[in-house]
């Protein structure tokens, strides 16, 4: 069962199993102040892509949302194929590999 916990700001997600709850996966890189130089690559990234290229920011944040509810998704990296996801996300063309956006 997945527990839902607002910490500093960011919402962090956490797996309960009996009595035992798992420590926060710490979701998108954005969320981390400990990565901001890191973010700062995603930022920049996403800026390099031309317009058509680049997924509105409707859609980005959308694919994030699927991200973050997903199990696979640790520190801002997918487990499936160990990208950063908000980079991968801010693509109009990349797809989940597991085919959830």
């Amino acid at each position: 069962m997945k527990i839902r916990i607002r910490y500093r700001n960011y919402i962090c997600f956490f797996m309960k199993m009996g009595e035992n709850v798992n420590k926060c996966k710490l979701c998108l890189i954005r969320d981390m102040a400990e990565k901001a130089d890191v973010y700062s690559y995603v930022l920049k990234t996403r800026a390099m892509l031309k317009d058509g290229e680049r997924a509105s920011d409707e859609l980005y944040e959308e694919r994030l949302g699927v991200c973050t509810a997903c199990p696979s998704l640790l520190a801002g990296t997918c487990g499936k194929c160990g990208c950063y996801v908000e980079i991968r996300a801010a693509s109009k063309q990349a797809h989940c590999p597991v085919k959830k956006w």
